[in-house]
């Protein structure tokens, strides 16, 4: 009996000292500036409620900041979703267990559950701040000045006015109606300290061939994590998120890197955990089964892809994808004597590499967050705020 009792308080001290999964994910910021001195600023807030089961998704009102003009939308559908305004003690006892007692929240009540298995529920949030101190006038010059703790974030100048200042490293893109976009990634975990200025100025819209070359890095939404095999084996897993919004598109094409073959794949529908088919052609059969895409290289025999389709999306309809693979690479994952070698490129703005079990990082080329799963073994988080691809170049030793 008093073998029992200890196994049962033990596990219970496990459960108990197990971190709760984090509520949200994958937040990017959209701060419109309103008319100058007005100290109000249109907030678009994109974000993922990632706690499984989940029923409700709480968005906190910073302080100091008055809200108005509160709307919620399910990204998934483009269909608005019921929401409130609730105090810190509500928050707690409808679903939300972290929240601060001394916050308001908005409310919103998901359109699903949270899947299970690293499903999502991605929200679009609409609200008007009033906050003088963050955005206010001195003299001819508008000031914007905030701490940010989201990690994606665009401000948006008012129509009229040009950039003077900005002490963040950010990009810089006039938008179709002539608005200067100030965005950015911020790669560390601290808040970003954003203040940037601007001044009446006359502005042209920007010409479509510079304005289609501009694609804004915190906005993108792809990212992918490298699971290491064994590295004599050549082969590691991965798994890539990405979220499509063209209406009428009806399938996702994965361009298989030259050097590498693909094996074992599978995708689902992260907003709703259904699973989605999956088929990798290669060379001929490619133009067999008619598939055409301007993303296509060149089809020649050694040419593999990887095709994912799904029900063609309506107008205002998003679906987001996570399709994962098996990936043999004898030119850029192997053993060379006995230290593992991972050397490869990476385009997307969010990337990771988990080491094989029992592996220890011993040389990065390339700056990145190094943490340990749950299940004890080194993971590497490459966040790239530039548009260019960076060359990773990581080796390990067993340990000791």
């Amino acid at each position: 009996m008093r073998k029992l009792v200890t196994a049962l308080f033990l596990a219970a001290l496990s459960i108990a000292a197990a971190p709760e999964q984090p509520q949200e994910a994958n937040g990017y910021t959209r701060y419109e500036l309103l008319a100058p001195g007005s100290g109000k600023f249109r907030i678009v807030y994109d974000i993922t409620a990632v706690r499984p089961g989940a029923t409700a998704y709480f968005n906190p009102i910073r302080k100091g900041s008055t809200a108005s003009d509160e709307s919620v939308v399910d990204r998934a559908t483009g269909k608005p979703l019921a929401m409130k305004v609730v105090s810190g003690k509500e928050a707690q006892a409808t679903g939300y267990p972290d929240a601060d007692p001394t916050y308001d929240y908005i409310r919103v009540a998901l359109a699903r559950p949270v899947p299970a298995d690293g499903g999502e529920a991605r929200l679009r949030i609409f609200k008007t701040y009033e906050d003088a101190k963050s955005y206010h006038r001195d003299g001819d010059t508008i000031v914007f000045e905030r701490s940010l703790g989201v990690k994606r974030n665009a401000v948006v100048l008012p129509a009229g006015f040009g950039l003077v200042d900005c002490n963040y490293p950010s990009q810089v893109a006039q938008e179709a109606d002539g608005r200067l976009r100030i965005s950015f990634l911020n790669d560390t975990p601290a808040e970003a300290p954003l203040r940037l200025t601007a001044r009446p100025m006359t502005l042209s819209a920007a010409p479509s061939s510079v304005r289609d070359r501009i694609d804004e890095r915190a906005a993108q939404t792809r990212d992918i994590v490298y699971d290491l095999r064994e590295p004599e084996t050549s082969t590691f897993d991965l798994y890539h998120d990405y979220t499509e919004e063209r209406a009428g598109t009806s399938r996702y094409i994965n361009v298989v890197r030259p050097g590498s073959h693909a094996s074992n794949p599978s995708a689902r529908n992260l907003d709703t955990g259904e699973t989605i088919a999956a088929q990798i052609l290669k060379g001929d059969a490619i133009a067999k089964a008619g598939i055409s895409d301007p993303d296509l290289p060149k089809i020649d025999a050694d040419t593999e892809i990887v095709v994912f389709p799904f029900a063609a999306l309506k107008d205002g309809e998003t679906i987001r994808l996570r399709m994962s693979e098996t990936y043999t690479d004898t030119g850029r994952y192997k053993l060379v004597g006995d230290e593992l070698v991972f050397d490869r490129s990476f385009g997307r703005p969010a990337n990771a590499v988990v080491l094989p079990k029992g592996w220890m990082l011993t040389n990065s080329a390339v700056p990145a967050t190094i943490g340990t799963t749950q299940d004890g073994r080194v993971r590497l988080d490459f966040l790239n705020p530039r548009t260019d691809e960076i060359g990773v170049l990581i080796t390990a030793r067993k340990a000791p």
